[in-house]
């Protein structure tokens, strides 16, 4: 049994998208992250950095012994599941196809990712009278990465070419939510036929639903809430955010 640590976010999905495709059997760790649940010392020993998704895997590949293995960081999670199942990755044998996976994994860790988390940020809860400069600045390097994935898409449906892999897995939520980001897909039209079939597979649908009730929707703002917001050192000492 995995225990999966999780809210109904973008990079949840990543984990949840994964679990639901490969089958593996896990138990949900529901996370209230506006009330400080990421920060209790039992979390951040799975997860040093107080983010979800995470998980503990209490049966792992013999390979690693017979302890428990705690991953945090979404693209380790997904290596680390893909690797479990033996699906959704080139084989290692092949080293430049593992590669390849590597560098579109990194690619959304350091780009596409904290783009559209950034973009999210001021398009959804950075206060009103301050949001002009972060929203135009951070939907520019969004579509710009979108930019990236399209021509990436050009010559092949999968990012990996024929084969539906982890590294779509990743990519796919934050350009799932392209819209309510306030951006378009109308001059990206591979991203928006590769978003609708990854979006119709039955899986991706129940990660998408799962805990649907509990996401944010502009109900937790800067204005309304320390905890996830303005977060410093301190939190990670005191168990809840202090003021940078």
């Amino acid at each position: 049994m995995i225990d999966f640590y999780y809210a109904p976010t973008p990079n949840g999905w990543k984990v949840a998208i994964m679990l639901e495709e490969s089958g593996l059997d896990y138990s949900l760790k529901l996370m209230d992250l506006h009330a400080g649940e990421q920060f209790s010392q039992d979390f951040m020993a799975i997860s040093p950095n107080a983010k979800m998704p995470a998980i503990l895997d209490h049966d792992p590949p013999e390979s690693y012994g017979g302890d428990p293995v705690p991953v945090f960081e979404s693209a380790e999670i997904l290596l680390y599941l893909s690797e479990k199942c033996g699906r959704f990755a080139p084989p290692a044998s092949d080293r430049r196809a593992r590669k390849e996976l590597g560098e579109w994994l990194f690619w959304q860790t350091g780009s596409q990712g904290p783009m559209a988390g950034q973009l999210s940020h001021f398009k959804n809860y950075a206060p009103a009278d301050k949001r002009d400069y972060g929203f135009e600045r951070y939907l520019g390097e969004y579509d710009r990465n979108l930019g990236v994935l399209e021509n990436r898409l050009s010559d092949r449906p999968f990012i990996m070419g024929t084969d539906y892999t982890i590294a779509d897995m990743q990519a796919f939520p934050w350009a799932f939510i392209a819209k309510p980001l306030g951006a378009s897909l109308d001059e990206f039209p591979r991203i928006a036929d590769w978003r609708g079939r990854i979006k119709a597979r039955p899986a991706v649908r129940r990660a998408i639903d799962l805990a649907k009730d509990r996401q944010n929707n502009g109900r937790h703002t800067v204005e309304n809430d320390t905890v996830m917001y303005n977060q410093s050192a301190k939190s990670l000492k005191s168990g809840g955010a202090g003021k940078a």
